[in-house]
């Protein structure tokens, strides 16, 4: 059993997924076929702050932990927070365990997501109806870096889906978003993992 610290609290962070023709806030990033990095390989991860001079920082949406916030935090009275699940958001901080909530406008079709929830904010949130995840660690690019590795084409850029809301999907996400994208992109999520065994 993996235990954690809960990360530092923070203001609480509420973004919405509209477009943005220059910031990644509130999109997705998959990652292509072709990347091998263990981390981000078939990665959906959605982009909860990016500025052009402070970089990025996201979560992977689809590694689950394959455990619950109370096989990570033990010792604490977490009431129904400790049966939400637990997803790796990345290879920075691991030792952390943030909370963050996701939660789909039908009406405006945008996602609302709140991140660094403090144990009573995600309490509120679950009470709600919503969509509250634990994340540990996160994915972080310093200024330019997320930049830099579009320009090189190893993420494609996507907005903010309904299906990413479906946990249960996590296996199959990667390629569920990049279906919903187009022929080509659909082309894309069909492609195997091991495309020398075909």
């Amino acid at each position: 059993m993996q235990k954690c610290n809960v990360g530092p609290t923070f203001a609480v962070k509420s973004i919405m997924s509209e477009p943005s023709d220059t910031l990644l806030t509130g999109n997705l990033l998959l990652a292509v076929p072709s990347m091998q990095d263990p981390n981000f390989k078939r990665a959906v991860i959605f982009v909860a702050a990016h500025t052009a001079e402070d970089g990025a920082f996201g979560y992977v949406l689809n590694r689950p932990l394959e455990q619950r916030v109370a096989d990570l935090l033990p010792d604490q009275k977490l009431g129904a927070l400790g049966q939400v699940p637990v997803f790796i958001g990345g290879p920075v901080a691991t030792d952390k365990l943030a909370f963050a909530s996701l939660h789909w406008n039908r009406r405006k079709s945008t996602l609302r997501c709140q991140t660094h929830l403090s144990v009573a904010d995600a309490l509120h949130e679950l009470s709600m109806g919503h969509d509250v995840r634990g994340f540990v660690g996160y994915s972080g690019w310093s200024g330019g870096q997320i930049e830099g590795e579009i320009q090189r084409r190893s993420w494609i850029i996507s907005p903010a889906k309904q299906v990413i809301l479906n946990s249960d999907k996590s296996g199959t996400l990667w390629s569920a978003v990049l279906h919903e994208m187009g022929p080509l992109f659909k082309l894309m999520g069909s492609t195997p993992e091991q495309v020398e065994l075909n």
